[in-house]
């Protein structure tokens, strides 16, 4: 069996860079840590370190084990603080997977609401694909799945999809890209440049078949998993991008750009997904039923 001791004193070496700045942390002789780590080494057959200059740089193997350590000891760190906490009224863990397609902005005004409750609601919020989540999700790592389209038909996940409401889609630029637009809405987008959402976006089909049925051939220059990413690429001129119209407003104050025109032919979904049916968890039930007032 692993002996945790060791494990801790890999993690403290690996942290500081070296041998002797996690022995002055730990109130421990060098020969003490070192030896600790070697009988760590000799128990998982590996190397975990390998010497440069006077410092210690972790091998592959090194940077696998403190992954695991990291968590292993971030979750011992946790456990401390509610036990530390037992008088007092412990809040509820709420811990939400939210895809890297959602904008940020609509991802707080989603789970603002759970914020709210007479009960105290400790929120976990992860970031990742669609795919990884519901992994996450199955395994109850997480409780609530926040995403723009509903679980996809090929992944063998059992759960249930929560419509939270949708919104149309707005069309933004940089404030020196938009003076060069001089045609009308939506043709002022044909040959200009766009930012897309990434092939994991269940908007992105929506949107270039929006643009082929109005003739519109802008030209790509970017796609982006990532929503505030590309809204940074945006907020430099690099190109028009969308956002929901539902955040229009916090869009352009947030990123200093300008609203060059709106749709309501393309509609983006907003998701709840949960392993349960019936949502039983407060948080839940508070962030949909605001959700489904806001996102009407």
């Amino acid at each position: 069996m692993l002996n945790y001791k060791h494990l801790h004193y890999f993690w403290a070496v690996a942290k500081e860079g070296s041998i002797a700045r996690a022995s002055e942390k730990l109130h421990l002789t060098p020969q003490t840590i070192s030896g600790q780590i070697s009988l760590l080494e000799d128990k998982l057959g590996e190397a975990l370190f390998n010497r440069v200059g006077r410092n210690l740089e972790l091998t592959e193997q090194g940077r696998l084990v403190q992954s695991y350590a990291e968590e292993i000891f971030s979750l011992g760190g946790e456990l401390e603080e509610m036990l530390r906490d037992a008088p007092r009224k412990r809040p509820q863990i709420f811990k939400v997977g939210i895809t890297d397609v959602v904008p940020k902005s609509i991802a707080y005004r989603l789970l603002a609401p759970a914020l709210q409750l007479p009960e105290a609601i400790r929120i976990v919020c992860r970031e990742g694909s669609m795919d990884n989540l519901l992994a996450e999700l199955a395994l109850h790592k997480i409780d609530l799945l926040i995403a723009d389209g509903p679980i996809p038909a090929s992944v063998n996940v059992r759960g249930f999809n929560h419509p939270l409401g949708n919104s149309g889609i707005s069309f933004f630029a940089s404030h020196k890209l938009a003076d060069t637009l001089d045609s009308p809405f939506p043709q002022m987008l044909n040959n200009s440049p766009l930012l897309l959402p990434g092939e994991t976006s269940v908007i992105r089909n929506r949107l270039l078949g929006w643009l082929e049925s109005q003739h519109i051939y802008p030209q790509i220059v970017g796609v982006f998993d990532d929503s505030a990413l590309m809204k940074a690429f945006g907020r430099s001129g690099t190109g028009i991008f969308t956002a929901p119209t539902a955040i229009a407003e916090e869009v352009q104050a947030q990123y200093d750009v300008v609203l060059i025109g709106q749709t309501e032919d393309i509609r983006e979904q907003f998701y709840a997904i949960s392993v349960e049916r019936k949502i039983s968890h407060p948080a839940v039930a508070a962030i949909t039923e605001t959700a489904r007032e806001w996102l009407a």
